[in-house]
């Protein structure tokens, strides 16, 4: 069972962590590159004050975005402001959200997301959570997957092989971290791969920002998975 309320009071709290942690820099280090490819600090910080405003929109029935030309361009054009600036519109643009999250709704319904992907809207604040949490490990200022909330890592990793899961370009393959164990790729009678690590090894594989060198696989190659 989701508890919306509380991915909304474990987002808040991501929020503050990202952005206490980046008014440690200053305007030079906003515009130095994240661990994003082509991506400065700047435009992880824009993406992460949009993404806030675009979950606005879906829980208000609208489109995420007008476009996904329009979203690269809203990134791009705030990428270049100064510290201060980029500060307060991640924490405005959350407060947004949180007030949004925070009045009565039935919480059930189904929502649209971009590219026609549906979810329960009780998942949206959780998708928002992701969205925190792992672009502040982004910015690469000090925090790393390992810092990430033990909840948060098992939620994400269970996400992302739910994600994968029935896709014929991934195989069947079993995930674990020793105690927890979760299954993705195409469907079959037993797992090809198995794939152990750490958690936060897990899940800098699954979510792309680890290559799974620290990983142990077993059955075949490391499975390469689709962008997200």
């Amino acid at each position: 069972m989701i508890d919306h309320a509380r991915d909304l009071a474990s987002v808040q709290e991501a929020t503050e962590r990202l952005l206490t942690a980046a008014a440690k820099l200053d305007n030079a280090g906003v515009t130095q590159p994240s661990r994003l490819p082509g991506w400065t600090r700047g435009h992880v910080l824009a993406h992460v004050a949009r993404n806030a405003d675009a979950l606005v929109n879906v829980l208000r029935g609208r489109p995420m975005y007008a476009s996904a030309e329009a979203r690269d361009s809203d990134i791009e054009r705030d990428a270049p402001r100064p510290l201060e600036v980029q500060l307060a519109d991640v924490r405005e643009s959350g407060a947004r959200f949180q007030a949004v999250g925070a009045e009565p709704a039935d919480w059930s319904r189904t929502v649209e997301l971009r590219n026609g992907v549906t979810d329960s809207a009780a998942r949206v604040p959780f998708r928002r959570w992701v969205e925190v949490e792992l672009h502040h490990v982004d910015l690469g200022v000090g925090y790393e997957l390992e810092d990430l909330p033990e909840e948060f890592t098992e939620r994400e990793i269970a996400f992302l092989a739910e994600r994968f899961s029935g896709r014929e370009d991934v195989p069947p393959t079993r995930i674990t971290d020793g105690t927890r164990v979760w299954s993705t790729g195409r469907e079959a009678a037993e797992p090809e791969i198995t794939v152990s690590g750490s958690p936060a090894n897990l899940l800098g594989w699954l979510a792309g920002r680890r290559d799974g060198a620290a990983l142990d696989v077993q059955g075949g190659a490391l499975p390469e998975l689709p962008p997200l």
